[in-house]
């Protein structure tokens, strides 16, 4: 046997009935040779991590724009935060560690630079709108490698494409993930928050802090405890009415005064305009573009290109760009 067989025999005798086992996967759109070392969902697992986009999500906001602290979250460390979440969860129900790790490194791929404000920009600007979670499995199924894709498995680029939204992901592992990035994200952008002097510890809802806990760690342990308990054995993730209650009372909170309130009003104007200005500039010149999205911008339509080529951008990338095509040069001296 091969170390790739022994590894699907040990799945085989160890995941819960409910786990998706790597030998049963629905396959990829482009067959491959199997690999003598690792499972198709290990091999899923590298390729995003290796892939140019992963490697972006360093330079790309979570919440903060431009944060002068080096603690604050980025896309990045938010992706890696879910991902132990999401594997935590996924370990106590016996289920496919690797698929889920591999969909929780993806699940981010397609963000925009600015965070969610530069998701409501091109949401606004492109016919159809803009969803994230759709432009991640789209950098994984067409931008990758030159436009080859990764050729994931099926059931990853499902749990991408279904982390959020209203589609619900076909896999437990999916489920682990899509659950995984509301317990990160509450948990750290409230710590960031508190960090960054948005929030005092006395302002926080004492009703959702007596249910989940006190500290970060507190709360992320009572959310995981409480869908493992709530889920074992059955077709789909849940949560007690107690913490679930909870934890909708802080997510509640955060929207209010963290995610839409009026600190935020004056960046989040200019990264839009940043957005929507670069937008309309590569529009009226798409040769100016690299010729991988020129190309896109032929096949597929001129917004479509231009979509694509902003969305990979990173926050400093975008902005640098900007300041070339819109804000005069300083003139040199001698």
């Amino acid at each position: 046997m091969t170390i790739r067989e022994q590894v699907e025999a040990t799945e085989s005798a160890f995941l819960s009935p409910l786990a998706v086992q790597s030998s049963q996967t629905r396959g990829r759109e482009r067959p491959v040779e199997p690999c003598s070392l690792r499972t198709a969902f290990q091999r899923d697992r590298d390729r995003i991590i290796h892939c140019k986009a992963f490697r972006r999500l360093k330079f790309k906001t979570q919440v903060f724009l431009s944060p002068e602290g080096d603690h604050y979250r980025t896309r990045l460390t938010h992706t890696l935060e879910v991902a132990q979440v999401a594997r935590t969860l996924a370990r106590a129900l016996r289920l496919n560690e690797d698929l889920t790790e591999a969909i929780a490194l993806g699940h981010d791929l397609g963000h925009t630079p600015f965070g969610h404000i530069g998701e409501r920009s091109l949401d606004e600007l492109m016919p159809g709108g803009f969803r994230h979670n759709e432009q991640s499995l789209r950098v994984v199924k067409a931008l990758e490698q030159d436009g080859a894709g990764l050729n994931l498995t099926w059931e990853v680029r499902d749990g991408i494409l279904c982390h959020s939204g209203r589609q619900q992901p076909a896999t437990l592992e999916g489920q682990c993930v899509r659950r995984a990035d509301r317990i990160a994200y509450l948990n750290h952008d409230l710590d960031d928050a508190l960090r960054g002097g948005v929030l005092k510890p006395f302002e926080l809802p004492a009703d959702c802090l007596k249910t989940l806990g006190q500290t970060h760690g507190e709360r992320i342990n009572t959310m995981i405890l409480d869908i493992v308990q709530c889920s074992q054995g059955k077709p789909r993730l849940t949560m007690s009415p107690l913490v679930q209650e909870a934890m909708d009372g802080l997510r509640e909170f955060m929207f209010e005064r963290v995610y839409r309130d009026q600190w935020r009003a004056a960046e989040e104007n200019r990264c839009d305009h940043v957005m929507k200005g670069l937008f309309r500039y590569y529009i009226e010149h798409p040769g100016e573009m690299p010729e991988e999205f020129m190309l896109i911008g032929y096949r597929e339509g001129s917004e479509r290109g231009v979509c694509d080529f902003l969305s990979c951008m990173t926050d400093r990338y975008a902005v640098r760009t900007y300041q070339q095509l819109f804000v005069p040069a300083s003139f040199p001296t001698l």
